[in-house]
This record gives structure tokens, C-alpha cells and sequence, in this order.
């Protein structure tokens, strides 16, 4: 029974994918996937590109996924019981996958450290403007040192902007165990900021 975007599952209230139509639509005519493709490629590629600090490496990471997301199509399955599984979170655990395949074929060659370009207001003044990129470079320093599940979870959290059921389920890990990863990492960067401000 659909009430407001919730449907009853076992006794309890979960979310409807607010994707299933377009998922259905997609499943029956290929070419309708790309209403999904255009949802979510912003947030595939900035994913990516948090992993890889590479815009070439975060483009191919991209197209591969969606390749594997449109091929695999007919094997996704809404799940509503734990672990919950909407479109994005299958969509974003072919994403980790993709990465983790990349990865060990490139772990040869060193990573260049990406300089996260800061997108800010034209109102604000050079100095307030420099003052916040170097705070922006700082923290994103840390958070790159930090052990990839809680740099992942941090980026899932703060820019892709799931929940902790979905952070959860893209990494394979329970909704408290990715709270307690979210308020490590958290701490930790705090901690590191405060260290290198003194």
C-alpha cells in the first residue's frame, strides 16, 4: 500500500524508491535509461573523482559504471528489507566496485594529490576568499590521510548527501557502524585542524 512516498514492508514503514518508474521504464525500453544516467552522473562522477583525484581516471570510472549499471539493469531488485536497496545504492555500489577494480589495476603508478578547486561567491573579497580556500585545502588534506572506509563514509555523507542506511549499504557495513566510522572520521579531522591551527 503507497502512502506518501512509504510503503508498508513487514510490519515496517520504508521508503519507496522514488526511482522504481524510471527503473521499470528503463528495464523495458534500454534507450529510457537515460533519464537515469542524467540524474545521477553528476553524482557518479563526483564520487569517482573524490576516489580517484583524477578527472580523467573520475571519466572513465563514470562511463564504466553506468556501462555496468545499464548491462546489469534487469538483475537490480528493489529490497526492502535490510540490506535496503534503492536504485542509488545498487548504482553506487557498482561505483565502489568499479573503483576497487581500478585501483588494483593501477596500483602501480603513484596517485597525484588533486588540488579541490573551491567554488566560491563573486561577492565575496580575495582575502575572505583565500582565507576559506586554505581552510578547504586543509581539511581535505586531513580527510585524505584518513583509512579509506571513513574518508568514503565522509564523502558519502557530507557530499553526496545519503543517509547513514545508504552509506551502509554502498559499503557494505551496518547503519550504526557507519555512524560510528562517520563520527570518527569527524573527530579526527577536527582533531588534525585543531593540531595544525595551535
Amino acid at each position: 500500500m503507497l502512502r506518501r512516498g512509504k510503503e508498508q514492508a513487514e510490519g515496517r514503514l520504508v521508503q519507496f524508491d522514488a526511482d522504481r518508474p524510471a527503473v521499470e521504464a528503463a528495464k523495458r525500453d534500454a534507450r529510457r535509461f537515460e533519464a537515469l544516467y542524467r540524474k545521477y552522473v553528476a553524482q557518479v562522477y563526483s564520487f569517482a573523482l573524490y576516489e580517484t583525484r583524477d578527472h580523467h581516471s573520475a571519466q572513465d570510472v563514470t562511463s564504466l559504471v553506468f556501462l555496468r549499471a545499464l548491462s546489469g539493469l534487469h538483475g537490480f531488485r528493489e529490497q526492502a528489507q535490510p540490506p535496503d536497496s534503492s536504485f542509488r545504492v545498487w548504482l553506487f555500489q557498482i561505483a565502489r566496485n568499479t573503483l576497487s577494480n581500478e585501483r588494483r589495476r593501477e596500483r602501480r603508478h603513484p596517485e597525484a594529490p588533486l588540488d579541490l578547486a573551491a567554488h566560491f561567491p563573486a561577492k565575496q573579497d580575495v582575502e575572505q576568499t583565500a582565507v576559506s580556500r586554505d581552510e578547504l585545502v586543509r581539511a581535505w588534506q586531513v580527510i585524505e590521510e584518513l583509512p579509506p572506509d571513513r574518508r568514503r563514509a565522509l564523502v558519502l555523507r557530507f557530499v553526496e548527501e545519503m543517509s547513514a542506511a545508504e552509506i551502509g549499504a554502498v559499503l557494505g557495513r551496518s547503519e550504526g557502524a557507519v555512524r560510528v566510522l562517520i563520527h570518527r572520521a569527524v573527530r579526527s579531522v577536527a582533531q588534525h585542524l585543531g593540531h595544525r591551527s595551535d
